[in-house]
């Protein structure tokens, strides 16, 4: 399976209107090229003359949506969730930023004003 973050609302999507559209057009399978498996992707497409591939797609869509998103993640390499970092870690990222632009400025690779810019952005950050 490779790598690629998946939605869980969109496989869901395209499984039920595989489920839902009319038999001309072809789009069962579709939410199994979504998920990285092509293989029955094609497998429902050459079944798309059947009604297994449309009962299939039902099953897979309220199946996916029935899922929690760890749960879906974790099987199929969901969407991923950014961690937000909690105040006391801003806090410290920032004092720690403030240091060595400090450090910089001493050194006398940036100017005073420089510092005094970069410093004021940092500290807005905080509130």
């Amino acid at each position: 399976m490779e790598s690629r973050l998946r939605n869980r609302r969109v496989a869901a999507s395209l499984a039920l209107l595989g489920a839902l559209m009319p038999g001309a057009l072809p789009l069962s399978g579709l939410h199994k090229f979504y998920m990285g498996q092509p293989l029955w992707g094609i497998a429902y497409l050459l079944l798309g003359w059947t009604q297994i591939p449309r009962i299939a797609c039902a099953i897979e869509g309220f199946w996916y949506l029935s899922q929690n998103e760890a749960g879906f993640k974790a099987r199929f390499g969901g969407t991923e969730t950014i961690a937000i970092p909690d105040k006391a870690e801003q806090v410290s990222a920032i004092a720690t930023a403030l240091r060595e632009l400090d450090q910089l400025r001493q050194e006398g690779l940036i100017s005073e004003h420089e510092f005094e810019q970069k410093r004021r952005v940092l500290l807005d950050q905080v509130g």
